[in-house]
């Protein structure tokens, strides 16, 4: 069996984990599936910034769990939720790390959507 590796951020691949600050909503078409004043904003390396929700200001009954899961050398496992309906957008569009490594350990708790597939609003104060 090989381990998985695991990376700690630092000055060539940084991470940044910060209050979003105001309100995030996250809308699956017409319907709310998140609003959240207390959304973090993790920024990564080159890749755009996420919003990661806590799941309690989510619509978790709007959401199923699947059987997909992704390995980040820096975060973690992370595990995958679909958006209702059958769409090929809405298959594994949620994700959430349920174990995140410990320079990560802000995102236990939180979920993160796909921008292409939802909605996101961020409103600041």
């Amino acid at each position: 069996m090989t381990s998985r590796p695991v990376r700690i951020p630092g000055p060539d691949h940084p991470i940044d984990i910060t209050p979003a600050g105001g309100r995030v909503i996250v809308r699956d078409g017409d319907r709310v599936v998140v609003d959240s004043r207390h959304a973090l904003r993790l920024k990564e390396a080159s890749y755009p910034p996420v919003f990661y929700v806590p799941r309690e200001d989510a619509d978790m009954a709007a959401l199923s769990k699947t059987a997909h899961h992704t390995w980040c050398p820096y975060k973690g496992e992370a595990s995958y939720f679909s958006l209702p309906g059958h769409s090929e957008r809405a298959i594994n569009a949620v994700w959430s790390y349920e174990a995140p490594h410990d320079a990560v350990a802000a995102i236990r708790d939180h979920l993160a959507f796909y921008p292409e597939r939802v909605t996101i609003e961020h409103l600041p104060d």
